[in-house]
């Protein structure tokens, strides 16, 4: 089935590779616009928290997004970085950034997880923002509580919701936020596409 998939995206891109550059330029785009974000939020967070207080029934979770500017930041700049490399590797036909996108989008939730182990109770910052992000959104870690393995936190548990902070967060999305929804699921298919067109190049490159 891989096979005829693969042969299927190769005979697309070897047709319409404009169509395919555009899948990796908007990758940039989509990485662009969330650091943009991420620095309006965290340079005006004043204001925004401003707003939200102004905005009738708004969801009280809203108000940590003042805490995620920094988050925002990151996703921004590692998105720019991976649009950066699909498109140099295209164009260069280098295997080592193609492969190097694709790694750094397999890394970023190990990362996360591998950040909660080592740092929660070590780190102030880290910790503070979790454990404001925990208490806000009735969750525990990023995937659900075995996240703590290893960390100061399980010795001490203070929190008793074992259901992981990233599904609580779809689930704040889905429920206030559809458009907010739609764009997030908007940037992951892209961000798929642009992995799979990426190692269906790196292929194409090494079969030269």
């Amino acid at each position: 089935m891989w096979e005829r998939i693969k042969g299927q995206i190769e005979t697309c891109w070897d047709k319409h590779s404009s169509q395919t550059s555009t899948v990796i330029t908007s990758a940039q785009l989509a990485g662009v616009a969330i650091l943009a974000v991420g620095v309006w939020v965290k340079v005006d967070s004043g204001s925004l928290l401003g707003v939200l207080d102004n905005i009738e029934d708004a969801p009280a979770e809203l108000g940590q997004l003042a805490n995620v500017a920094y988050l925002l930041i990151g996703v921004g700049v590692v998105l720019l970085i991976m649009g950066f490399l699909g498109c140099c590797g295209a164009m260069k036909e280098s295997r080592c950034m193609l492969m190097l996108a694709k790694e750094i989008l397999e890394d970023l939730s190990e990362k996360v997880v591998a950040s909660i182990k080592k740092d929660y109770g070590n780190d102030g910052s880290l910790t503070s923002l979790w454990n404001g992000t925990m208490e806000q959104f009735k969750c525990c870690g990023f995937r659900n509580y075995t996240d703590f393995d290893g960390s100061p936190f399980q010795g001490n548990p203070t929190i008793s919701e074992v259901i992981g902070c990233f599904n609580m967060l779809l689930n704040l999305i889905e429920d206030n936020a559809v458009i907010i929804g739609a764009v997030g699921l908007g940037i992951a298919a892209l961000e798929i596409a642009a992995m799979v067109v990426s190692m269906v190049l790196y292929q194409q490159i090494g079969n030269k």
